[in-house]
């Protein structure tokens, strides 16, 4: 059980190659979500940034580092946006729907994934944004909760978060270890895919496991070359966003982070999005960017380490009290 938060303040000595990193690319990236961010604190640093100021010298004159914990351990994952083959219309390869919200499933809780998938709740209501070839592909766009369709007519959809079922979200691959049918580092992405796909109803039983169902909306004026939007409602950045708990991490701050494992990874990011596995001070999830390249490379993430928040300096200090005597 996670404990209150506590707080350690750093400097930017303590932060494991922060000399070496690429301050600009991390300060573009805070760009994008900086001007939405309208507490005092945080409007005049944003009020700087807008000035081009060297980024290096900006994050360091600036902000903090607070090491803000809650008792569990460090956890990176990764996520990207999917890119799926779909249809605007039904045919007989593209026959699993993408749903746009309901009216009626934006007061709270809907019914579950089995309901909806079993049913005939929204059938002929008009909600089917696109049809796509494969209902695994499916489960895992709504639990990256965006993505992009490629359509028979050569053009592209682009699909965003417009809602969920109100029901909370279970971990498949935890399932799958709480079966006997893995041991936890050997589940992945690609590993429930072909557990689900061998399995026939089976496969289609673990997967509504997951009561959780996450509706869209399609996205008209978002360029190709941008990612998909975050919580904050702008485009996430390749390997310089992350999904955070805001109840710990402020949205919009930057985050410096020492992902361990087989593929360290010591960089500053910023904290542009939210998930419902995304829980904890010491939690993260970084975006890694489109396409199946993209979604394997995130599938791999499953690694400790630490995370350490840029506060603004007033805001940092202001948690701790003995330091300004």
């Amino acid at each position: 059980m996670a404990e209150s938060p506590s707080y350690s303040l750093l400097s930017f000595d303590d932060l494991d190659g922060w000399s070496e990193d690429r301050h600009e690319a991390a300060f573009q990236t805070f760009l994008e979500t900086c001007p939405d961010l309208t507490d005092p604190d945080w409007a005049k640093i944003c009020a700087v940034a807008t000035q081009r100021p060297d980024p290096q010298t900006f994050f360091e004159a600036f902000f903090q580092p607070v090491l803000i914990t809650d008792g569990s351990d460090m956890l990176f994952t990764g996520y990207f946006e999917p890119e799926l083959q779909g249809s605007r219309t039904r045919t007989d390869r593209y026959s699993t729907p993408l749903y746009a919200l309901p009216p009626d499933g934006s007061e709270g809780r809907y019914a579950t994934r089995a309901d909806i998938e079993e049913g005939e709740l929204l059938e002929g209501r008009g909600l089917e944004i696109a049809w796509v070839d494969d209902p695994v592909d499916a489960f895992f766009l709504q639990v990256q909760g965006s993505g992009r369709v490629s359509l028979t007519d050569g053009s592209t959809l682009r699909l965003g978060y417009a809602g969920k079922n109100g029901h909370e979200y279970r971990s498949i691959g935890r399932e799958l270890v709480r079966r006997g049918e893995y041991e936890a580092h050997e589940v992945s992405a690609d590993v429930i895919r072909n557990w689900v796909r061998s399995r026939g109803d089976d496969g289609r039983a673990l997967l509504q496991h997951n009561p959780s169902f996450v509706f869209f909306r399609e996205l008209t004026d978002m360029p190709a070359s941008r990612g998909p939007l975050g919580a904050m409602n702008r485009p996430v950045t390749p390997l310089r966003s992350i999904a955070v708990d805001p109840t710990f991490t402020p949205l919009g701050a930057p985050v410096w982070i020492e992902r361990a494992g087989i593929e360290p990874m010591n960089r500053l990011m910023i904290a542009q999005d939210t998930g419902s596995a995304i829980k904890g001070a010491q939690r993260a999830d970084i975006f890694f960017g489109t396409g199946s390249a993209a979604g394997k490379a995130a599938g791999r993430v499953r690694d400790g380490g630490r995370m350490v928040t840029l506060l603004p300096r007033q805001m940092a200090f202001a948690l701790f009290p003995e330091e300004l005597q």
